[in-house]
């Protein structure tokens, strides 16, 4: 059954690229989430500008009978630190925030359940936002599977 989720956990080109490499993930899409719903379609400039509040996120479609939210939500902890705020590596910013933005509720609770379950193995506590998916922006076409285009074998950002 195809089903949809969307994360945010730093520079959306990584976390295309480490999504995209799971089985059973049908697709996914670059773009901007979380934002001020003033801020309609948002360009990437708007969103480095820190003033709309959107966040550098990804869509997944993903097939559930291959692979679950869950399965998503233990690679989403894993490619990235949840307990930096508002931050990933080198970048800075609330665009660069750790997100879980939920479809549903079920989606909802598993999230809540799965960060209770992670945060027992850190020493700091986790940063990662919660909430409920709003509007999903996609990205200009330029940053689509940019590490394909670029041809990026390692590490993306």
């Amino acid at each position: 059954m195809k089903q949809k989720a969307i994360f945010a956990a730093g520079c959306f080109w990584g976390v295309q690229k480490r999504f995209n490499n799971i089985r059973g993930v049908i697709s996914t899409k670059v773009g901007y989430s979380g934002g001020l719903k003033k801020y309609k379609n948002p360009s990437y400039e708007d969103v480095s500008s820190d003033k709309t509040g959107h966040a550098e996120s990804i869509e997944i479609m993903f097939d559930s009978e291959k692979v679950n939210y869950k399965k998503l939500l233990d690679a989403f902890w894993k490619m990235h630190d949840p307990t930096l705020l508002n931050k990933q590596g080198l970048d800075i910013g609330k665009q660069y925030r750790s997100a879980i933005f939920y479809i549903n509720e079920t989606q909802k609770k598993d999230a809540i359940k799965s960060k209770e379950e992670y945060q027992k193995k850190l020493d700091k506590p986790i940063a990662t936002d919660i909430t409920k998916a709003g509007e999903f922006y996609n990205a200009e076409e330029y940053h689509q599977k940019y590490y394909k285009k670029h041809k990026i074998l390692g590490k993306v950002c």
